[in-house]
């Protein structure tokens, strides 16, 4: 159990210390979906079954968003995922 303390605390000074931001910066990262994903992504295709995802965000934020989503007429949580959609397509189309 001391080790990994250590070994932690190692690891610690390390990010403490380095300029972790240049290590991400360095260069493009690249990946790639199946083209049926992307295709479905980008026609807005989905299955109905949805799936739970849980983040911590601000209250301030999260009483914004509701606010938001009243004034629109929708629940708050259909104005995040349309929100998320489209960033996903911008980000896709950004990548081809």
């Amino acid at each position: 159990m001391k080790k990994n303390r250590t070994n932690a605390k190692k690891w610690a000074e390390y990010y403490d210390q380095a300029d972790i931001l240049m290590e991400l910066i360095e260069g493009p990262a690249e990946f790639s979906l199946d083209n049926q994903l992307l295709q479905d992504i980008l026609d807005k295709k989905r299955k109905r079954k949805l799936q739970n995802v849980t983040i911590k965000m601000d209250p301030l934020q999260v009483n914004t968003i509701r606010k938001l989503a009243t004034i629109k007429s929708m629940p708050y949580q259909t104005l995040v995922r349309h929100w998320i959609s489209d960033k996903i397509r911008q980000e896709l189309n950004l990548a081809k």
